[in-house]
């Protein structure tokens, strides 16, 4: 049954309380440019944390820039404000994670986070694999004041990089030898030695524990992203680069909940595509896996998985990578689609219980996603695919007619 959603917080409350028993709350987004996606997302996590204890907020996002605003919600750094805070999110496409609903949460949970003690500070952490430049500057940064040694080894390992970005290219180091397997196996050995590293200084009393972690996952991050940028290079492996992000985002809310306790509670906040289990959609029959997939798979009933949707409005967005974004209207949604469909009930917001839900949903329908970019001229092709939403999400928000998300730098219409 349809359960309408206003803007009464009491609205969410089926969801609240489906979501306060898991360990593990996936929430996710059918565009990364929707205002309504983002607002309810953060309406939602901030309920988790006050009212059931959750401890962690994980994004798809790059470590370095997270840590940035990881150490801001903490009450620790230099910035004071959640717009400097949020400064470093510069790359591609920057209105994702600088926008007004990021800012204004990140202020709340550092106003919440003020009032507790450190070691009950509820963490904001990225999980993608974008940042191998500035976390190999990270890990090369936090070795030189751990462990000079290491530190100059690190930079002999890491001078492969310099293949894949020559940005990265260190003089003060002979250039480095060997293909893409050799520089798999240095940027291995360094993860293997910095969490070797970590391990031993976490012994020590008054051990810097947020920061050692900083320091281990950045290096895992440069380990995994090497492996992306070969599959994603390699046409002829037969391995998927997307599978290499997801496997890496997972292990990342694994170390995540690992670093925080065994008993961690998390919200993540990413794509539908990401969130959803793909074994329900055309991406697992191409042999595809995400991370909702991953997740269901090891935790079973304690992930929940909430999908959102809507049928027409604007969405922020680029008609090609790295274009400016600006606010594009959204077509309406496709006969034989799931959002049509929902549209179709007259019912402008609302909360469906896919586990309660008409057996007429069983039957699989299309589904739309939109990621950074917008193509409305090659829509069905660009932006729908096959899925069985019951089996994808647990839970879904739909939203008939939505806004496009507000940049802190505005955009152009």
């Amino acid at each position: 049954m349809a359960i309408p959603v206003t803007d009464q917080p009491r609205s969410l409350d089926p969801l609240i309380r489906r979501a306060g028993q898991a360990s593990f709350v996936l929430l996710g987004e059918a565009s990364h440019g929707t205002y309504e996606f983002y607002r309810t997302r953060a309406a939602i996590t901030q309920r988790l944390i006050s009212e059931h204890g959750f401890d962690a907020v994980v994004i798809e996002g790059d470590w370095p820039e997270t840590q940035r605003v990881n150490r801001f919600v903490r009450t620790q750094g230099a910035d004071r404000t959640p717009e400097q805070a949020l400064s470093g999110f510069q790359r591609f496409p920057t209105w994702m994670w600088r926008n007004t609903v990021v800012r204004d949460f990140v202020g709340w949970l550092r106003t919440t986070n003020a009032t507790r003690k450190n070691d009950s500070k509820v963490g904001f952490y990225g999980m993608d694999l974008y940042s191998l430049a500035g976390s190999r500057q990270e890990v090369i940064r936090a070795l030189t004041t751990l462990d000079p040694a290491l530190a100059a080894r690190t930079r002999t390992r890491y001078a492969c990089l310099a293949a894949i970005d020559p940005s990265m290219q260190d003089t003060s180091v002979p250039a480095a030898t060997g293909g893409p397997e050799a520089c798999e196996r240095n940027v291995t050995a360094v993860f293997d030695d910095v969490r070797r590293l970590t391990a031993e200084r976490r012994r020590q009393a008054g051990a810097a524990t947020e920061a050692l972690f900083g320091l281990e996952q950045n290096a895992r991050v440069v380990k995994n992203a090497v492996a992306y940028e070969r599959t994603a290079m390699d046409m002829f492996s037969g391995a998927s680069s997307w599978n290499v992000r997801d496997q890496h985002m997972f292990e990342t809310v694994q170390a995540i909940r690992s670093h925080l306790g065994a008993d961690a509670r998390i919200v993540i906040w990413a794509h539908n595509s990401h969130l959803g289990d793909a074994r329900a959609t055309e991406m697992g029959r191409r042999g595809e896996l995400n991370v909702g997939q991953l997740i269901r798979q090891r935790y079973g009933p304690a992930a929940l998985l909430v999908g959102f949707t809507t049928h027409t409005g604007t969405v922020m967005a680029a008609t090609e990578w790295g274009a400016p974004g600006r606010v594009m209207q959204v077509r309406p949604s496709l006969e034989g689609s799931y959002e049509r469909l929902f549209h179709d009930t007259g019912i402008p917001n609302f909360l469906l219980d896919l586990s309660r839900g008409p057996q007429g949903l069983q039957q699989e329908r299309l589904e739309r996603a939109i990621g950074v970019q917008y193509l409305p001229a090659s829509e069905r092709s660009s932006h729908y695919f096959q899925t069985n939403l019951p089996r994808q999400f647990d839970m879904v928000l739909h939203f008939d007619t939505t806004r496009a998300l507000q940049p802190l730098t505005p955009a152009p219409r």
